[in-house]
């Protein structure tokens, strides 16, 4: 009876059953939030689709992949817009290569798009941070990359959810997409007073090292986010963030 026990529990032990799954480590788990609120419209949002596509599959970001101490990020694509309105569109995927990097290539572009509600920004980060404890993984670092044409206008203070983030350790960077076209009545939301990438500063990115990046329109958005990947995995100083933020 005795040896039959110790062979349940061996069997046990090699299934995972004596104790907690160990996570698998990464260098980075990065969020990208897009924004697909109805002031960006169907060409800009393919557009950035188009962009975020392209910048995880460029060689500049495998290269700053592989300079990590393991070689490997974990990536989650999430389309944002109203309270209530996140869209896991590529669930929690580790990155090391062009091909594992094709794999979420292809996921963004073959989806559909999720929202066109307003823009919860607030929102965006809660849902977020909930992702990282359905990651499975651990990392030194863990950033949210937020994407965005306009000011929150939807849910709580948006320096409410990231303060929250902030406190547990999140770092969180902003890329502020000047829309000059906007649609209709859209106007005050894409151009708040002091222009929309001071406004991300002010109110939406934080933590250690945090920074705003902006690009003038749609069509520079796939440079832009292989400079923004680029500075996010293969975290660059503060002061080069610092710059980063100033252009």
């Amino acid at each position: 009876m005795r040896l039959v026990s110790l062979v349940l529990a061996s069997a046990l032990l090699l299934a995972g059953g004596g104790g907690p799954v160990r996570a698998a480590p990464v260098d980075l788990q990065l969020i990208l939030a897009a924004d697909v609120s109805r002031s960006i419209d169907n060409d800009e949002f393919q557009l950035q689709r188009q962009g975020y596509a392209a910048a995880l599959q460029d060689p500049r970001v495998l290269s700053a992949i592989h300079s990590g101490a393991i070689g490997a990020i974990a990536v989650s694509f999430v389309e944002w817009s109203s309270v209530g309105e996140q869209r896991v569109v590529v669930d929690w995927t580790v990155i090391r290569d062009d091909e594992s990097a094709g794999v979420v290539g292809d996921q963004i572009l073959k989806a559909d798009r999720s929202f066109v509600g307003h823009t919860s920004i607030s929102d965006a980060l809660d849902f977020a941070m909930e992702r990282f404890a359905k990651s499975g993984l651990t990392s030194p670092r863990r950033v949210i990359d937020v994407s965005g044409d306009g000011t929150n206008n939807s849910g709580r203070p948006v320096d409410a959810a990231r303060d929250d983030a902030v406190a547990k350790g999140i770092v969180i960077n902003g890329l502020a997409i000047i829309n000059l076209n906007p649609n209709f009545g859209y106007v005050a939301h894409t151009q708040p007073p002091g222009g929309l990438p001071n406004y991300y500063r002010e109110n939406v990115v934080g933590g250690v090292g945090s920074f705003v990046l902006q690009i003038d329109d749609f069509h520079s958005f796939t440079d832009a986010m292989v400079q923004k990947l680029v500075t996010e995995i293969s975290a660059a100083p503060a002061t080069i963030k610092s710059q980063l933020a100033l252009h």
